[in-house]
């Protein structure tokens, strides 16, 4: 059994080695690669593993270990910042998609049951593939990646709700024994039992581990209390998944929760794999060949269905229609978790035929397959059809979004302002901007298309206007043709190079100030007309070699030339330093004053030091090395006189070679110098 174990692992590794290394060239998502690895070496392909208990068991622990660190990096106070998205459209999206699925499903004749399950199979979609690919495009932040984010933190943690309400839809209540007193009885044992634990057990396991100072016994510990809670919710009825759950939110709530994230990750990312492994097996190549143009036109099916679910509650919330459309987009696949819960359907509660179940897996992985590709290829066609629209009659409703009529009704008029400035978002960089141009007293006018934030702001007396600033009439009505300076401070590259051309058309004499991640969007924005473009990895790593010169004694002088030259030749310098770049002189300690150093020696409450002036101590004359400075608790004295009095604690700089700069430390450590 042992070997057998440690063939198949071996095995499935190797494959996958080679299968994701193939499919990172072509930035294919690796969750694709681990289910290829499995329709390859599972029954329907190579035959070379069969599935059984040991994939089986691996792809279990996969998803009780996916579930605790789900509960783990669940902070609830971040959670509430984003409620009105996480809550109302994670909500909203579940149940619209749903909705649509039951009433195709039912047209098709499945069950009332069925297709309700299938319903709450397609509403979850991947968080792996698409952050990675919003990860790729720097594009997280976006309003789009945001919104798509808090839809998809929803759907994570729908599952354990959705995992309760499987055995009700097959009428099974296996699980509840159909009485309410047990449910009740459950749920009681189970608040009763975290409640403890949270407050009183798991702290002083951790407090006890902690002290230790062991690495591997705190990781075996957070093991043990995600296997035992998972173990324990199994034990009265209820899934593993959810005491995994569980148990990650009881240890995220203490101050131990990173160091168990840490911990924790390897193992879950490991088993995973198994799971995707597993899930792929099970797929039957022959059915997905022999019914392969029924099976496109279902995803494709598919894809509308969860498109047209993901516009509207994002419409709802209150998006400019371009946002609407791309976070629609890049939710339109079937999720990882749906495999977990289908699973569940399957084996259980038999919810859906063989058959049915071939179908959902061949259209799930088809569609998480595209979703990179149609991310990509989707804001071109956004950009169309937000133009289409805008000509329309109403249609500059639909384009500004659901709240765009209040504001545009309070705002009819063109702002009376000129040589102004317009700030493109009211993110970090945007409010930064508004603050410092508020205390110059220049004017400023601020774009925003959160509703949210527009309302809020305005409250607080901000001259904000909401709008999709790549629309032309938006930045006109921002007064762009009279402005002097646009800063655009959004981390969408498509809608910045968007915004940059727009404004120039309008106004080719303001000067637009872009914000960018990196370089390779500095040279397109270049040739749209940005006058000043700030990439922010740069203007970090600018920050990074100041602090190392500074460190190396390097003239300030110096050091600001360098940046000076780096920023105004456009970060070309960044590319390629030299001794040219800047520096005339190059110096420091080791270069420019050979055989000398700088050390910091602290002087001993014993110390013969202690009391005494630096005149009396005549460090150059007796010693061979020269106090630069002194530091005294928060305080530096920078150039001490020769009746400065040295005491205790206090931190000595000196400057003189090492052998004397060895032979004076043990005078501030030792009683008899």
């Amino acid at each position: 059994m042992a070997l057998s174990l440690l063939a198949n692992v071996d095995v499935l590794l190797g494959f996958a080695i080679l299968i994701l290394t193939v499919f990172y060239r072509f930035q294919v998502p690796p969750v694709l690669g681990f289910l290829v690895t499995g329709i390859l070496i599972g029954p329907s392909g190579l035959d070379i593993l069969s599935g059984g208990q040991n994939v089986e068991l691996n792809a279990e622990l996969g998803v009780v270990f996916l579930l605790f660190t789900i509960g783990v990096d669940l902070s609830l106070k971040e959670l509430w910042k984003m409620k009105k998205a996480v809550i109302g459209g994670g909500i909203l999206q579940i149940l619209v998609t749903t909705f649509l699925v039951i009433i195709v499903c039912s047209y098709l004749g499945f069950s009332s049951p069925t297709s309700a399950f299938l319903g709450f199979l397609i509403s979850l979609s991947s968080t792996a593939i698409v952050l990675k690919v919003f990860q790729e495009r720097n594009e997280v932040y976006t309003p789009h990646g945001k919104t798509s984010l808090a839809v998809l933190i929803f759907q994570d943690l729908a599952i354990v709700p959705l995992i309760l309400i499987t055995p009700m839809l097959a009428g099974s209540s296996v699980n509840f024994e159909g009485s309410l007193s047990t449910i009740f009885l459950k749920g009681s044992l189970i608040i009763v039992v975290f409640i403890l634990s949270a407050k009183f057990l798991v702290p002083w396991i951790f407090y006890h581990v902690g002290r230790t100072g062991n690495k591997e016994l705190f990781l075996v510990s957070v093991v043990f209390i995600c296997l035992s809670t998972a173990l324990f919710t199994s034990s009265i009825g209820l899934s593993l998944a959810l005491g995994a759950f569980l148990a990650g939110i009881v240890i995220s709530g203490s101050q131990y929760s990173q160091q168990a994230m840490g911990n924790i990750v390897p193992l879950r990312d490991m088993f995973m794999s198994f799971f995707f492994v597993s899930i792929g097996m099970l797929l039957d190549i022959q059915y997905l060949l022999d019914n392969l143009p029924m099976l496109i036109l279902a995803s494709i099916a598919l894809i509308l269905i969860k498109t047209i679910a993901g516009v509207a509650v994002t419409f709802i919330l209150g998006y400019p229609l371009r946002t609407t459309i791309l976070t629609g987009l890049a939710l339109s696949q079937v999720g990882e978790f749906s495999f977990v819960l289908s699973r569940l359907g399957v084996e259980e509660y038999s919810l859906l035929t063989p058959e049915t179940y071939q179908a959902f897996l061949a259209v799930s992985i088809i569609t998480m397959g595209v979703t990179p590709f149609l991310i990509n290829a989707s804001y071109k066609p956004a950009d169309f059809f937000v133009k289409k629209v805008s000509g329309m009659a109403y249609g500059m409703q639909l384009v500004h979004g659901l709240y765009s009529e209040p504001i545009k009704e309070e705002e009819h008029a063109e702002p009376e302002v000129n040589d102004h400035l317009v700030i493109v978002g009211f993110g970090f960089s945007g409010k930064t901007v508004s603050k410092v141009a508020k205390t110059a007293g220049i004017p400023y006018i601020i774009v925003e298309s959160n509703p949210e934030t527009v309302k809020q702001e305005k409250q607080r007396g901000e001259k904000i206007y909401y709008g999709d600033a790549t629309l032309e009439a938006v930045l006109e009505h921002a007064g762009v043709k009279n402005a002097r300076v646009l800063i655009i401070g959004i981390s969408d590259a498509a809608a910045t190079g968007k915004i940059v051309e727009i404004a120039k058309q309008l106004n080719p004499n303001v000067c637009v100030i872009a914000k960018v991640r990196d370089l390779q969007e500095m040279k397109h924005l270049n040739a749209l007309g940005a006058d000043e473009i700030i990439p922010e990895e740069y203007e970090t790593t600018v920050e990074i070699f100041v602090r190392l010169l500074e460190k190396y004694l390097v003239p300030r002088e110096d050091i600001e030339k360098l940046v000076n030259d780096v920023r105004a030749n456009g970060y070309r310098m960044m590319r390629k330093l030299s001794i040219n770049a800047g520096i005339d002189s190059e110096f420091n300690i080791k270069d420019g004053l050979p055989g000398v150093e700088i050390q910091v020696l602290k002087v001993g409450s014993g110390s013969s030091f202690d009391g005494k002036t630096l005149e009396d101590l005549d460090f150059r004359k007796n010693h061979g090395v020269t106090v630069l400075s002194v530091r005294r608790g928060s305080d530096l004295i920078y150039t001490p006189e020769g009746n400065f009095l040295l005491r205790a604690k206090d931190a000595c700089i000196l400057l003189g070679k090492p052998e004397d700069l060895c032979r004076i430390r043990r005078f501030f450590e030792n009683v008899h110098g």
